[in-house]
């Protein structure tokens, strides 16, 4: 059996265990409304991995949705700067600034999705044989205490 793709489980928002099952519920990164595009399964829908592995979990995001905006920020510089190029006599750079900027704003709902893929990737490994090991015990969650910040 093949392993699933890396890179597409995690532009797909796949759990990383079994790679099979969506971590989000709405599949929209743009269903804006009532906060459905950052509503994550409570488990795996496929192999019941639990997605919230202790309370602020998800805090580490930050760092990676910054990472990722600094690397397109860089890229898109980089294209600029070899396409159209930058002159200190005109007001270049504050088209890309403002451009940049714009896409950024547009592309926050995928980017912060990404980010929570990858940031879980990194605690949850790969289990090919998902289907007949049992997910690990998360010991860190206090049920009490879950949505509670």
């Amino acid at each position: 059996m093949q392993t699933p793709s890396y890179i597409l489980s995690l532009i797909n928002n796949k759990c990383p265990r079994c790679k099979k099952g969506d971590l989000f519920i709405s599949n929209k990164a743009y269903a804006i409304k009532n906060g459905k595009n950052v509503k994550m399964h409570e488990k795996c829908p496929v192999c019941g991995q639990p997605t919230e592995i202790e309370v602020g979990f998800y805090y580490g995001t930050s760092y990676v949705s910054y990472a990722l905006t600094v690397a397109f920020s860089g890229f898109s510089f980089a294209l600029w700067f070899f396409t159209i190029g930058f002159n200190l006599e005109d007001n270049r750079i504050f088209w890309w600034l403002s451009l940049n900027a714009l896409v950024l704003i547009l592309l926050m709902p995928p980017i912060m999705r990404i980010s929570r893929s990858l940031w879980i990737s990194w605690f949850v490994k790969y289990d090919p044989n998902w289907e007949k090991n049992q997910p690990k015990h998360v010991e860190r969650i206090v049920p009490e205490q879950m949505n509670n910040w």
